[in-house]
């Protein structure tokens, strides 16, 4: 059982590393006061520029395969007790964990969403392609992050029911963390939808275009 929490604490910890917080202190600024309020990069880039968000999202993104290898490397110690699944089910669900509750900034930290495109491409790389397609897709069309990171979530179960029935993925685990890691973000994206049904929702800046 050692072994079990050392992933959920690593990965956790993994998660909890506040980059878009950080990226905000080294411009001078608390990210949380500017903005939406959220760390995450899309905010960061809203309110800081594409400079201190990119990296933001790099840093989340990375976070994924972190910890699924911190997993697998735990897994190994186990001397194989338990399949190296259960060990990267934990990891993904403890590492969007400790990105959307910090224990560092109060439990209160991003949506999850750059960590969670971090482990899809760790864990199942054919869903991760097809939710990030989606992404893109109603990211160009609307051109509101939250409801392109919110459709993209809800095709996740989907993507990976469908790669299951067609023998492309053998982990039927996999398709439970799918349906959390979907219920985890479209929750923290609560006050989004929102503001996306009173028509209040804020677009991403486009060059040449409208806010």
């Amino acid at each position: 059982m050692i072994w079990f929490l050392l992933t959920g604490l690593l990965s956790y910890f993994i998660g909890s590393v506040p980059s878009g917080y950080i990226a905000g202190k080294l411009a001078g600024v608390d990210i949380r006061s500017v903005g939406s309020g959220n760390i995450g990069a899309t905010n960061v880039t809203r309110s800081l520029g594409k400079r201190y968000g990119y990296p933001v999202f790099v840093a989340d993104f990375c976070k994924g395969p972190l910890a699924i290898f911190s997993a697998n490397f735990f897994a190994h110690q186990s001397a194989g007790l338990f399949p190296r699944e259960i060990f990267q089910i934990l990891a993904a669900v403890c590492c969007v964990l400790g990105n959307m509750f910090p224990v560092w900034l109060g439990f209160s930290g991003g949506k999850g969403v750059a960590v969670s495109a971090g482990l899809l491409f760790a864990l199942m790389p054919v869903a991760a392609c097809i939710v990030i397609l989606v992404w893109l897709a109603v990211f160009y069309v609307s051109g509101y992050v939250s409801l392109a990171s919110i459709t993209a979530a809800l095709a996740l179960p989907l993507a990976v029911l469908a790669l299951l029935r067609f023998d492309q993925m053998r982990q039927w685990g996999f398709l439970w963390v799918s349906i959390g890691l979907t219920a985890l973000v479209v929750w923290r994206h609560r006050s989004n939808i929102s503001r996306l049904m009173s028509g209040t929702e804020q677009r991403f800046r486009r060059s040449g275009g409208n806010q």
